[in-house]
C-alpha cells in the first residue's frame, strides 16, 4: 500500500482569499497547474481555487445563427451581436482581473490526510469528479497536495 506522504508533492503553490484572480490565473498558468489550494494567515486550507472556477466567472455567450438559411436580418444583425458578445467577453474579464479568489473559489474543499493510501485519493477523487486533494494534518493545515498524475505516478514508481 503506497501512502499519500509518499506520492504527494511537498512543495504547493497557494493562493489567500484575498488574491486577485488576475494574478492568480497568472501563477496557474505560469507553473502550469490547473488549480491550487487557497489557505489562510495560519496555512489552513479554506478553498480550492481552480481553472474551472476562473472559467465560470467568465461569462460568454455566442450568438445563436441559422448558418444554413440565414435570414436577411440575421446578416445585417450579424456585426451588432458580434460586437455585443465581444463587450460582455471584455466585461468579464475586467470583472476578472479585480475579483478576489474568495468569491469564486470552491468552498466545500475534500482533503485527505498523509497516512492514507493513493486507492483511497483515487477514490475520493472519483466520487466527487475532482482532480487533487490538499494533504492536510489534523487541523487542517496544508501538508502537500495529491493529484491524479500523482497517483499515476506512485503507481508507475511501484511496478520498476
Amino acid at each position: 500500500m503506497i501512502q499519500i506522504r509518499n506520492a504527494m508533492q511537498k512543495e504547493v503553490i497557494t493562493f489567500n482569499g484575498a488574491d486577485k484572480i488576475s494574478e492568480a490565473s497568472k501563477i496557474l498558468r505560469d507553473h502550469k497547474i490547473s488549480g491550487a489550494p487557497v489557505v489562510d494567515e495560519g496555512n489552513k486550507v479554506i478553498g480550492i481555487l481552480s481553472e474551472g472556477d476562473i472559467i465560470r466567472l467568465l461569462e460568454v455567450h455566442s450568438p445563436n445563427l441559422n448558418l444554413i438559411l440565414p435570414a436577411p436580418f440575421d446578416l445585417i444583425e450579424l456585426p451588432v451581436r458580434m460586437k455585443y458578445e465581444f463587450d460582455e467577453i471584455a466585461a468579464g474579464i475586467n470583472k476578472a482581473a479585480v475579483e478576489k479568489v474568495q468569491s469564486i473559489m470552491t468552498k466545500q474543499v475534500k482533503t485527505i490526510t498523509p497516512e492514507k493510501s493513493i486507492s483511497d485519493a483515487a477514490e475520493l477523487m472519483e466520487k466527487h469528479n475532482i482532480n487533487r486533494l490538499p494533504v492536510v494534518d489534523e487541523e487542517d493545515k496544508l501538508l502537500g497536495i495529491i493529484t491524479r498524475g500523482d497517483i499515476i505516478g506512485a503507481m508507475v514508481k511501484s511496478d520498476e
